[in-house]
């Protein structure tokens, strides 16, 4: 059997070792890294606080305000009701209970003082623990007090506010309205609560994908995996001169050098920040940081795009002279972006210190992200090689491309200030998810539901899947065209 025959049978097993392992680590790590956010997420059924159009009675002794209602949260943890207080110093205690109507009994139970209110100031009816059990359970916030006239105070009421099933009443009698109180709480995440069958089923694909790959290694099948790995082996020393030749010549005759990788992302912060925050009044808190995020992450998918569009084309010469993988020149541009975006994340993490960024252990999971957007920009890379191989003016239409891609993406402006209708851009736009979701991973320091690290990772793997696919039909008639 000849070496080229061999050679597949001995990268196999160490390629099935290191994916195994690999998804074992990532597993444990994930579900440890995820905390409580892996299993529970705020629920989609919070209620929030209606807009106040009116007060309800004063709240005097004798007086009594109820709200019946319904709840779809399944572990409700609070309860906030709005005042109204006359604009006058009060007295008096304030009662808030509630209650489940099926047995009568009391959920939670609170006193207030009524001095100590101001005027659209909120009470909080916390719960110790979660109260779990409520589901479209038919419940009783009932609230009294012992004030006296003249110095009680009012529950707020919104007139116009209707919920099926939901009744208010003042003092007995029915009103049409609602009361002015918000309900939060949160609920379970069915794939959190199934991680571990989840993760057993992962593994049984990747061990069917092995044996698949194995199958066609034996009967002397072609499989793409294997052959890349090997490729890569074979020509890596290639490679490594490659990704040596494009940092060198991005930074030729440069003063700076490889510094300005460092000095970039720093200096587009720091205009941008002086620009959106004093000129325009950017409210988004730690905006630096927010920023900074936003102009890394994109700087990357941009540079990786721009350099891997001309890499075909750039190297003509190697090509028609040299034997080796086309895919490998695209590949080597992303692997140079990578290391530039290597020095870039060690300003990030300065701006973040600098602005007394909160890190949580959450924070290691931006780095999912970041492999995602580099799978995408990748498959993106290998799509754009390919089209400017025939179609020159692919360069001049990336460039107006790239400008509308960054202003639809919201790296130095709130999401929020897009109005609905143009909400939908956010959503079709992979960038937006990756970065959405790095920053919600640093800066708010939880992780995404499980749900959204499949769907980041299936837009990187459709990119990767469409630019490869394009590339490969492609790459036999590239010498015609260079």
């Amino acid at each position: 059997m000849s070496q080229e025959q061999t050679q597949p049978q001995i990268i196999l097993p160490r390629l099935a070792t290191v994916l195994l392992a690999g998804y074992v680590v990532a597993v444990v790590l994930f579900y440890f890294l995820s905390g409580e956010q892996l299993h529970l997420r705020q629920s989609r059924d919070n209620f929030s606080l209606p807009g106040a159009d009116s007060g309800t009675v004063e709240l005097v002794f004798g007086s009594v305000v109820e709200q019946r209602f319904f709840t779809e949260i399944q572990r409700l943890e609070r309860i906030d009701i709005q005042w109204g207080t006359y604009y006058r110093p009060n007295a008096g205690i304030v009662l808030a209970e509630l209650v489940d109507l099926r047995s009568g009994t009391i959920l939670l139970s609170q006193t207030f003082d009524a001095a100590g209110i101001p005027e659209g100031g909120l009470t909080t009816l916390a719960a110790e623990t979660p109260i779990e059990g409520l589901y479209q359970t038919p419940l009783l916030l009932r609230i009294t007090s012992d004030s006296q006239p003249g110095s009680a105070i009012s529950p707020l009421m919104n007139t116009q506010g209707r919920e099926e099933g939901w009744e208010l009443s003042l003092n007995g009698v029915s009103t049409s309205g609602i009361l002015c109180f918000a309900l939060s709480g949160t609920d379970y995440i069915w794939t959190g609560l199934h991680y571990w069958q989840f993760a057993v089923a992962g593994l049984v694909l990747i061990l069917l994908f092995i044996a698949v790959v194995w199958l066609r290694v034996r009967t002397g099948k072609r499989s793409y995996v294997v052959n890349a790995v090997i490729a890569v082996q074979k020509y890596r020393f290639l490679i490594r001169q490659l990704v040596a030749r494009d940092f060198r010549t991005k930074y030729k005759r440069s003063v700076l050098g490889m510094f300005w990788s460092f000095l970039n992302p720093l200096l587009t912060m720091l205009v941008q920040y002086f620009v959106f925050s004093t000129i325009f009044k950017s409210d988004v808190p730690n905006f630096a940081a927010y920023l900074i995020i936003g102009t890394v992450m994109f700087n990357f998918f941009s540079e990786t795009c721009n350099m891997a569009l001309g890499s075909i084309v750039g190297n003509a010469s190697l090509i028609t002279k040299v034997y080796m993988p086309k895919y490998i020149y695209p590949l080597t541009r992303v692997m140079s972006s990578m290391v530039n975006l290597g020095i870039s994340l060690i300003p990030m993490l300065m701006v973040c210190v600098f602005t007394k960024v909160q890190f949580q252990k959450s924070a290691m999971l931006a780095i999912y992200f970041l492999v995602c957007l580099t799978i995408f920009s990748l498959g993106l890379g290998l799509l754009l090689s390919a089209s400017m191989v025939f179609f020159r003016d692919t360069q001049f239409l990336w460039g107006v491309l790239t400008m509308i891609w960054m202003y639809a993406t919201p790296i130095f402006y709130p999401e929020t200030i897009l109005p609905e209708e143009f909400k939908f851009i956010l959503q079709i736009n992979p960038i937006y998810h990756f970065l959405k979701n790095t920053r919600l991973c640093i800066l708010d320091g939880i992780s995404p539901e499980p749900v959204v690290y499949v769907q980041s990772l299936l837009m990187a793997l459709g990119a990767l899947l469409i630019g490869a696919l394009v590339f490969r039909k492609s790459q036999d008639r590239f010498v015609l065209y260079l």
